[in-house]
């Protein structure tokens, strides 16, 4: 397994969030992790940002956010030139997806803890 450096965008404080649990899971399978939230807090030692941070580096980014609530990010998230985005259940966004695909980002509509758990990841 590599590991890949992963940015988890609309990290949650609540930990029967998924957003949250992806941390964990993506922290206890070796995965760097950067998160960016609606707040400032750790999830096992991550900082969670609730600013935009330029991030070296990112092979995936794994959407938590309704694709209303990803307008204001993707700009931001195609300047980090991801290898893939990950839009998880919730996170589909059809016009932010095509706008990645012809950047040449790989783009999968899935689930981060799914991926994970049966090692697609």
């Amino acid at each position: 397994m590599s590991i890949k450096k992963t940015l988890v965008l609309g990290a949650s404080s609540n930990p029967a969030q998924y957003s949250h649990l992806a941390v964990k899971k993506l922290l206890a399978a070796g995965h760097s992790v950067e998160a960016i939230g609606r707040d400032v807090f750790q999830i096992d030692g991550v900082q969670v940002a609730n600013t935009k941070q330029q991030h070296e580096g990112i092979d995936t980014i794994t959407i938590y956010l309704n694709k209303d609530r990803q307008k204001e990010y993707e700009a931001y998230l195609l300047s980090l030139h991801p290898k893939r985005i990950i839009f998880n259940p919730g996170a589909e966004n059809p016009a932010f997806f095509a706008m990645a695909s012809s950047a040449g980002i790989e783009t999968i509509e899935g689930c981060t803890l799914v991926m994970l758990s049966v090692g697609s990841f």
